[in-house]
């Protein structure tokens, strides 16, 4: 509908409205000449400024910078834009005398506080850039400001109301984008840093008042930077994107992800507290983030560590719970990447202690503090030494053995795996060639190592100053070394072939496995990570179905396996069964120095027997760690000699009877409850009523722990809660009391 002269009289004023409408043009002309049914004497000459304006506001309709409207006195149109009445999908005639509220959808509020539109007409009062959204019949959302103002006759009486709109979808969608750019990450759509910190300081102020939980999981990419550096910085970014959306999928509904910046995210997990779900939910983390991405043509592997900090346990405030779990990252990180771990008060600790052996490796190799023991590797068919693994060991002077898991990460943080793995690369081709026979030494190449060029001419240095064969040398190679698929990787494959030595493909299944790169990379053997032999006893595993698997693959490519850490005898003969054609591990032997190893050669072949437990059982972990025991409202100290998730060996307490009841006090609100089930005098070997479970870094913790809160109930000062944050009488209740052990002494001291 165009706009009509008839509705304006000879001074421009807007006339009542009538009720057919008729073309602008039409009443332009019939005004013009004088031939307007409703004209009783002849017409005034026309107004110019009227007919340019009403020119003016017909071009303003037709180029769709806005529109008009009008109404009667019940709300229903009387002119509208034939623009306006073509975005809902109707035509201007369609919609004259229908309600003007019909444009919009529903009863749209309005921003900063203001009346709705039906509330407006109703009260006949004037409003200005009220924006609401239009009725449309597509997928398109459409925003309008409309204004308006009430009509009235010369009596005062209301006849209606006029006013325009103009269509504010952009400058809308530009407000929009501002506000989530300012709480949501550009690159990945994830809640950004200020977006979480803001949800974690409103969640963790509500949950202390409700006496909830929550934790929160901070996250590192593994290898990231050397995705940036080698496929460049847009590379990095897709890759980024993919990790945000397999992260979404792997947390689901379980919690809320956010991306803090470069490669750190943040998951918030409310009401989370089981460390049992906590490290499975990390694990799957890990494990998906671990698997291949294509990027641009590329295949890139990296990998994720976590650190994960549970409130009000490790914090009460978002700054303390962030600082815990940026505390249990850099440990995950520190203990070789690729795990999990939770925050424990000893981290701040370990932290200082991880920067003083930073130090000290550095002056290690020059102070003759590294040496190398070797572990052998036997056929399983006789039992008969055919290799070693060169293992690296650091003597401390002060703290005597550090164990590689921890320098090793060191090493190829600072830089210094280089020059170390140099120096074992020659002294185990000195050492092994005065071995007898074909026995062959195998030595750890880091991806690091495997990346510089100058490793080929490292390893023809040590192969002639040694004078070793090359056939008896293996370079033992993780998958990791795959991260790009680049030519380069090719081409070392190629030159380290061309000179002769073996390749062995290391921890093959860890998470990065591929069997692609089986088709053209030139291994001799596939050494079967000794994840796939824990637990292969279970039921429900299919750990025996991957190990065949791999065993016919190998046997397909005419390559050798060896399966590492088999312990116990019932795995060796699972193995065995399995066809896998070498074995490392303790059943044999642990790792030697070269002069024992020199030793057991002079009488002609090493044919090692098999030693161990008859079968296997859950990990024990040595150690001399004081517990509290408490048993009948009396609280003991005791040493825990040996640890598993299923039980522990304590001594301290003479002649307990078989089957008395104890509740181990691990400290910091971790109990155990437990039975006697043999007992030595000062000895007893307990069971535990619930598994521990692994605390992701090489440890064991309680699945769950007394909460703080009913500790503080009880009146005791923990931890993160103020003294006497909770009135005693609002304590759990027992038969009517506290509990007893509420009151030992094992409580005032976790």
């Amino acid at each position: 509908m165009k706009l009509d002269q008839s509705q304006f009289d000879n001074n421009g004023e807007m006339a009542p409205p009538v009720s057919k409408p008729v073309h602008f043009f039409e009443r332009m002309t019939a005004r013009i000449s004088g031939q307007t049914a409703a004209a009783t004497s002849s017409p005034p000459p026309p107004n110019i400024k009227t007919k340019e304006a009403l020119l003016l506001l017909q071009n303003y309709e037709e180029t769709r910078q806005g529109w008009f409207w009008s109404t009667d006195k019940d709300g229903n149109l009387t002119y509208l834009t034939e623009a306006a009445a073509q975005t809902v999908g109707k035509t201007a005639n369609d919609l004259v005398g229908t309600p003007f509220t019909q444009l919009f959808v529903g009863d749209e509020q309005a921003r900063d506080n203001q009346r709705t539109l039906p509330f407006l007409l109703t009260k006949q009062t004037k409003f200005m850039e009220l924006q609401l959204q239009a009725a449309t019949t597509d997928e398109d959302i459409c925003w309008w400001a409309v204004s308006g103002s009430p009509q009235f006759d010369k009596a005062r009486n209301f006849t209606g109301f006029r006013g325009s709109g103009t269509n504010v979808t952009a400058q809308r969608r530009s407000v929009e984008d501002t506000a989530r750019m300012a709480m949501f990450d550009s690159l990945t759509g994830l809640a950004n840093r200020a977006s979480m910190s803001k949800k974690l300081d409103t969640t963790l102020a509500a949950f202390q008042q409700q006496k909830r939980t929550c934790s929160i999981m901070l996250l590192d990419l593994d290898r990231f930077k050397i995705v940036n550096d080698t496929l460049g910085h847009p590379a990095g970014d897709k890759l980024l994107k993919q990790v945000a959306k397999r992260l979404i999928r792997a947390v689901g509904d379980a919690g809320e992800v956010s991306r803090l910046g470069g490669d750190e995210f943040q998951i918030l997990l409310q009401d989370w507290e089981d460390r049992g779900d906590l490290g499975e939910l990390a694990n799957t983390i890990i494990s998906v983030l671990s698997q291949p991405y294509s990027i641009e043509g590329s295949r890139c592997i990296i990998g994720a560590s976590v650190g994960i900090a549970i409130s009000p346990f490790d914090g009460l405030t978002s700054e303390d719970l962030v600082r815990s779990a940026d505390l249990a990252l850099y440990a995950a990180k520190g203990a070789g990447r690729g795990r999990f771990q939770f925050f424990a008060r000893d981290l701040q600790q370990a932290a200082e202690d991880r920067r003083i052996l930073e130090e000290d490796l550095r002056d290690a190799l020059s102070k003759d503090e590294l040496t190398l023991s070797y572990q052998p590797i036997v056929n399983v068919k006789n039992n008969t030494v055919t290799g070693f693994e060169a293992l690296m060991r650091w003597n401390h002077p002060e703290r005597g053995p550090i164990s590689p898991a921890l320098f090793i990460p060191i090493a190829e943080d600072t830089n210094l795996i280089g020059p170390m793995g140099e120096w074992a690369l020659q002294k185990a081709c000195k050492d092994a060639a005065k071995w007898p026979g074909n026995i062959r030494v195998a030595v750890n190449v880091s991806p690091i190592q495997f990346a510089d060029d100058q490793l080929p001419h490292l390893v023809k240095q040590a192969l002639k100053t040694s004078g070793l064969p090359p056939a008896r040398l293996e370079l033992e190679i993780t998958e990791s070394v795959f991260l790009g698929e680049s030519a380069e990787t090719e081409e070392m494959f190629t030159a380290l072939k061309e000179i002769g030595v073996r390749l062995a493909l290391d921890d093959f299944g860890t998470g990065y496995s591929s069997l692609s790169y089986l088709q053209t990379a030139p291994f001799d053997k596939i050494k079967i990570d000794q994840s796939f032999v824990r637990g292969a006893n279970e039921p429900g595993s299919r750990n025996g179905a991957i190990i065949a698997a791999i065993v016919a693959l190998a046997e397909a490519l005419d390559m050798e396996t060896t399966a590492e850490g088999i312990e116990a005898l019932d795995e060796l003969d699972w193995i065995r069964d399995l066809q896998v054609s070498h074995v490392q591990g303790y059943v044999y032997s642990m790792p030697v120095k070269n002069e024992q190893l020199c030793e057991k050669f002079e009488s002609g072949d090493w044919v090692i027997m098999p030693e161990g437990p008859s079968k296997q059982r859950s990990e024990r972990f040595s150690m001399f760690r004081k517990v509290g025991i408490i048993h009948d409202n009396s609280t003991y100290k005791t040493m825990v000699r040996n640890l598993s998730k299923t039980g522990a060996l304590i001594e301290g307490i003479v002649d307990v009877p078989v089957g008395t009841r104890f509740v181990v006090d691990f400290g910091d609100g971790q109990i155990a409850l437990s039975t006697v089930r043999r007992s030595m005098e000062q000895q007893q070997g307990i069971e535990f009523d619930q598994q521990l479970v692994d605390d992701g870094n090489g440890g064991l913790c309680t699945r769950n722990r007394v909460s703080p809160y009913l500790i503080a109930a009880a009146g005791m000062n923990i931890p993160n809660v103020p003294a006497n944050f909770y009135p005693k009488e609002v304590a759990p209740q027992i038969n009517g009391a506290l509990p007893a052990f509420y009151t030992t002494d094992s409580w005032k001291a976790g």
